[in-house]
């Protein structure tokens, strides 16, 4: 019996340690924090339980007390049992309470520390909390009072030590602290900052003084989660800012292609500054097809043709289960619908022979119609629900074919309400789309949406074309790839 507590940063998975991504996928059963980004949920394995104890300012889920008996109770079960909290386990995240329950009800435990927001947001704000021309310390305040009790904070020692302030869940006591800072003899010109979401695609900061700080933040409509900064070193947010200059700083983009090829595009956009949003449309589900598969290659082929990566990945799997392997494939040509689906093949150690110059089924099939010899024959495997458009033209060419279906398309969305959230807040910017497939399934997992609020981003044509057909606002990729996709948004950013 045992539990494992594991610090999840302040932000996104890029802030995650090694340590703590391990843990969370051989996790069977993970207890959560509401700060716990939605990217780092998505490591946890998609069968194991996820019990979400919501902690936020004045409203709590699930009372601490209740944590405890959760995790003893879960742990008694057997399973690998996950506490994930935001940032680290023992710095105000009561962490030191839950292992003391644990150890009295005999649980053994783990802890991995997790990266502070303490030292990581102020550091994303172009914060250095420490700086030998400022200051020699720095302070880690809560500006949290426990329930039913006031805030007891010893400003003049904070004031006396003239370091650096940090306060942590402080917004909602902000006047209280910048007025007993003023009070224990802090000169109200002190510079100070209030950062909200922060290590996070859509950080705000407001940089101001102790005695201006509350305005500015009423103005900015800055809300938690937030903490608050005191000290000389703010006055070098300006120059020191790495993070909010970025190009995509301030986009909220969702991001629909399926989970395993979501990654990809997630990481580049968010090295772009976006704040991302993982929310998988669609599934790909490899069919079992194996009598098929083997009748159909007791004929000899000239031409293999594959119209995506995850086909590439289907093929191999339907000759595994046909008792094949890729030698059933020798002597044969390669073509593909473009660069991503020949970088999957070359993972299997063969170069594409054939790829159109633009990324699509029509030129796919004009490609093929122009190389293909008289008397070769051309087996494609794809998707059940290809599009007609490939075979068609074949068809009308008069070239021999056989269209062999190796996996299914599947809508499945875990994160509709996160989509909904984001859409009726107005925050988000921007939904990208790399199939008409997940243009059909997103549109199944938002209901009564407006689609006028954001922009597809759409891989090409197709896709622009059943995004469309739902009144969205679209912007198309010169080249149906990733890297044009992102070169289309930045251009229009």
């Amino acid at each position: 019996m045992k539990v494992i507590l594991v610090g999840a940063g302040p932000g996104g998975r890029d802030l995650l340690t090694l340590r703590g991504a391990e843990v969370l996928r051989q996790a069977e059963v993970v207890v959560y924090d509401r700060l716990v980004s939605q990217d780092i949920l998505d490591l946890i394995p998609q069968d194991a339980e996820r019990v979400n104890v919501g902690k936020e300012n004045h409203h709590h889920r699930v009372p601490q007390e209740g944590i405890n008996e959760i995790l003893v109770e879960l742990a008694r079960t057997g399973k690998r049992v996950v506490r994930l909290k935001g940032g680290d386990c023992y710095l105000f995240g009561r962490g030191g309470e839950e292992c003391e329950y644990l150890l009295a009800h005999g649980i053994d435990f783990e802890v991995v520390p997790g990266v502070t927001s303490a030292l990581a947001v102020p550091a994303y704000a172009g914060i250095p909390v420490t700086h030998r021309d400022y200051c020699s310390s720095v302070h880690i305040i809560t500006g949290h009072a426990r329930a039913g009790k006031t805030l007891e904070i010893d400003f003049e020692a904070l004031v006396r030590t003239k370091g650096t302030l940090v306060f942590l869940m402080g917004l909602s006591a902000l006047a209280h602290i910048m007025q007993g800072l003023l009070e224990a003899g802090m000169h109200g010109d002190m510079p100070a900052a209030v950062i909200s979401n922060g290590a996070r695609g859509d950080q705000k900061k407001v940089i101001a003084s102790v005695r201006t700080l509350e305005q500015a933040v009423q103005e900015a409509g800055i809300k938690s989660p937030a903490m608050i900064v005191v000290g000389r070193v703010c006055t070098l947010s300006a120059s020191l800012d790495w993070f909010t200059p970025l190009p995509l700083h301030g986009k909220t983009i969702a991001v629909t292609r399926p989970r395993a090829r979501a990654g990809t595009l997630s990481a580049k956009l968010r090295a772009l500054g976006a704040n991302v949003l993982e929310c998988p449309c669609i599934e790909t589900m490899p069919l079992e097809n194996s009598a098929l598969l083997r009748y159909t290659l007791s004929e000899p082929w000239d031409w293999v043709v594959l119209t995506s990566p995850a086909g590439v990945g289907a093929m191999v799997q339907g000759l595994e289960q046909a008792g094949l392997d890729m030698r059933a494939l020798y002597g044969m040509q390669f073509a593909v619908i473009g660069s991503g689906t020949a970088k999957e093949l070359a993972r299997y150690g063969i170069k594409a022979d054939l790829m159109p110059p633009v990324y699509d089924g029509a030129h796919l099939a004009e490609a093929l119609i122009e190389t293909v010899q008289p008397e070769e024959k051309v087996l494609i495997l794809r998707a059940a629900q290809g599009a007609p458009t490939l075979t068609e033209t074949l068809r009308a060419a008069e070239i021999p074919f056989a269209d062999v279906p190796t996996y299914e398309i599947v809508h499945r969305t875990d994160s509709a309400d996160v989509l909904q959230e984001a859409m009726q807040a107005g925050t988000l910017d921007v939904v990208t789309f790399t199939s008409a497939s997940t243009v059909r399934a997103f549109m199944e997992a938002v209901e009564n949406v407006d689609c006028t609020r954001f922009t597809a981003l759409c891989i090409g044509e197709q896709t622009a074309k059943q995004a469309r057909a739902y009144g969205m606002s679209v912007r198309i990729a010169e080249n149906a790839t990733i890297d044009s996709m992102i070169a289309c948004l930045l251009e229009g950013k």
